[in-house]
Order: C-alpha cells, then sequence, then structure tokens
C-alpha cells in the first residue's frame, strides 16, 4: 500500500519527518548493491516498489534474489540501454530513482564506450520515458567522482567537474543532461551525490570488501592499491536514506546534494583499522593493477553535507566504527560470495 500524505517516513536520531513520496516508485539497478537497499528501504516504509534488475538468461535479481522482501516487491528485468524496456518498466509509475550504472573504475579503462552507453545513454531513456509520463519526480545518481581530486575543501555542490576516469566523465554527462531535462522540459530531477558508500553487499572489487575478505580468509600478505588517497566514507543505509531525504525536499529539485559524513580517512589509514578489528597485523604488498593510472586517480573526496542538513532532516545513524562492525559481520557470513585472491574489475 503506498503511504498517505499524512504518513511521513520514520526519523532517525535528530531527523525531521519527510513528507511521502509519489508511488508507485520504479528504482533501475535494484539488484545492485545500493539499490538492493533502496528498494528494501521503500518497502519497510510502505511504499509500492518496481525493481528494474538486469536482464540475463538466468533469470536472477541480483541482491534481491536472496532479499526477505523480493515477494512484496514487483521485480522486472531489462536493460537500462533498451529504451523499450525501460519504457514499459516506466509505465505507471509516480517515482523514479535512477540507480543502474556501470560503476567500476577500473573497467572503464577498458571499455569507455561501454559506461557512454549505459551510463548516459541511459540516463537519457529514463529522462525520456519520465518527460513522456509526466511523472511527478526523476531521482537520478550522480557519485563524488565527478569532482576530480578535491580543488578545495571540504567539497560542496559548486566545486568544479572533472573527469578523472572515462567512469567519471560519463556520470558528469548524465548529471548535466537530467539537470538540462529540468532547465528544458520542467521536469522534476533531483540529483543525488553520493560520497563513498560501503557495507553489506558492496563489489568485492572495492577496497573495504577486498582488504576484509582477505584477512577473512587467512591471507598474511595483503595486495592493495594506492594506500594515500583519502575519502569520505558513509554506510550503505545512511546513503539510502540519504536518497530519501533528498527526493522529499521540494526546495532541492533541479540541483545536485551531496550524501556523505563530512569526514574523511585514508585508505592506509582505513586498512589498519580493519585489520585491528580483525585482530591481525599483516604484511602489505602494492597491486599494480590496483593502482589507476597516475593522472586519473583522485587524491581526495571529503564531502561538504551542509546543503543536505540543511534543507532535510537526514543525519547519519551509522560512525564509521560502527558501520565497519556491521560489514565486517555481514562479510564473515558471506565468505562465499567473494574470491579473496582475485581482484574483479
Amino acid at each position: 500500500m503506498p503511504l498517505s500524505d499524512s504518513v511521513s517516513l520514520p526519523p532517525g536520531p535528530g531527523e525531521t519527518p519527510l513528507p511521502a513520496l509519489p508511488d508507485p516508485i520504479l528504482i533501475t539497478g535494484a539488484g545492485g548493491f545500493i539499490g538492493s537497499h533502496l528498494a528494501e528501504s521503500c518497502v519497510q516504509l510502505g511504499y509500492r516498489v518496481r525493481a528494474f534488475v538486469h536482464y540475463n538468461s538466468g533469470g536472477t535479481w541480483g541482491w534481491l534474489d536472496n532479499s526477505p522482501l523480493k515477494d512484496s516487491m514487483e521485480i522486472v528485468s531489462g536493460d537500462i540501454r533498451d529504451a523499450d524496456s525501460v519504457r514499459n518498466a516506466m509505465k505507471g509509475a509516480r517515482s523514479v530513482f535512477h540507480l543502474a550504472a556501470l560503476i567500476g573504475i577500473p573497467y572503464s579503462y577498458v571499455s569507455p564506450l561501454a559506461y557512454l552507453r549505459t551510463n548516459i545513454e541511459g540516463a537519457y531513456n529514463i529522462l525520456e520515458a519520465a518527460r513522456d509520463f509526466q511523472l511527478d519526480r526523476v531521482i537520478v545518481t550522480s557519485t563524488s567522482e565527478t569532482y576530480g581530486t578535491a580543488q578545495s575543501v571540504p567539497i560542496g555542490e559548486s566545486h568544479p567537474a572533472v573527469g578523472q576516469s572515462p567512469y567519471a566523465a560519463t556520470k558528469i554527462g548524465a548529471d548535466q543532461l537530467a539537470l538540462s531535462y529540468h532547465r528544458s522540459f520542467g521536469l522534476p530531477v533531483w540529483v543525488v551525490r553520493p560520497f563513498n558508500t560501503y557495507g553489506p553487499r558492496q563489489s568485492a572489487r572495492a577496497f573495504i570488501p577486498s582488504t576484509a575478505m582477505q584477512l577473512l580468509a587467512g591471507e598474511q600478505l595483503l595486495r592493495v592499491g594506492n594506500l594515500a588517497p583519502t575519502r569520505d566514507l558513509t554506510f550503505v543505509e545512511d546513503t539510502a536514506a540519504g536518497f530519501l531525504a533528498i527526493a522529499g525536499a521540494e526546495s532541492l529539485m533541479g540541483s545536485a546534494t551531496n550524501v556523505g559524513m563530512g569526514s574523511e580517512i585514508s585508505m592506509e589509514a582505513l586498512l589498519w583499522k580493519i585489520a585491528e578489528m580483525l585482530n591481525t597485523k599483516p604484511r602489505i604488498e602494492i597491486d599494480a593493477c590496483r593502482v589507476r593510472p597516475e593522472s586519473s586517480e583522485v587524491e581526495r573526496l571529503y564531502c561538504d553535507n551542509s546543503r543536505l542538513l540543511a534543507q532535510t532532516g537526514w543525519r547519519p545513524r551509522y560512525t564509521l566504527d560502527t558501520g565497519l562492525e556491521r560489514t565486517l559481520a555481514w562479510l564473515r557470513e558471506n565468505m562465499g560470495s567473494h574470491r579473496p585472491a582475485h581482484y574483479s574489475y
């Protein structure tokens, strides 16, 4: 059942209630890391959810295969690059959260065209269908990678866009396309710009699961990439809550809004924090395949979340320590979902 106008999303500590969102809600990329958490959150809040997952011949739904809430969603398969399947999925929806994308930075060096087709053309398919069907809300997912290495900190939404990888360049293109649809056609667009998100279900190529799974497997020689960069890390449930908070804020329509903690940690400090939590002291080896090209490495990401805090009731529920505890517990229980010795693009 949809939420009525009088029902608000349950606030966390220090939060204020949010208005209900028009539903049914379509979530693209719902089988992925953040998308599956967002889909589950929307179901728990009482929304009618249509989950758009990537079609494959096995008929699998990504992380939703094992979700206890999958029977409470309408799950449809398709390809974000396919305008026909996107339009079919959009019919009858009133809001869309567009998360479907190619996100692995290393593979964007291998096949830039795949990222252009998925990230830019996929966004176009969503925007065109939303315009034709006159949706009430279109929430497009950006990334802090669009800023490149911080030119000033903390990084606010007015920071210049710098595409230091083909992935980042395509996300900049998708962002600008979405905002142009708001300016040109009056489409109600919100751009959500998460900084680095971590938690259960994250891709094995990401730093936290890659590091933790090697240690959990008993590896004494830890293979890592560049340890100098800093990142602003948000637990996935807080990121999902940020999506909902931004989507409910009329004042943020037609602009991008950061989601992050307003703090930073180096990869080296993060590595030793994880090792300490797992009670191990590994030796470190820099693995060349995990290191970005020098001019492509984003050295510093540190979020200015003041717009999010001022315009919504969002407040993070997890610290880095409590989020890592949840993440490591999940990884222990799901050792079979990753191959610790193998680095995935």
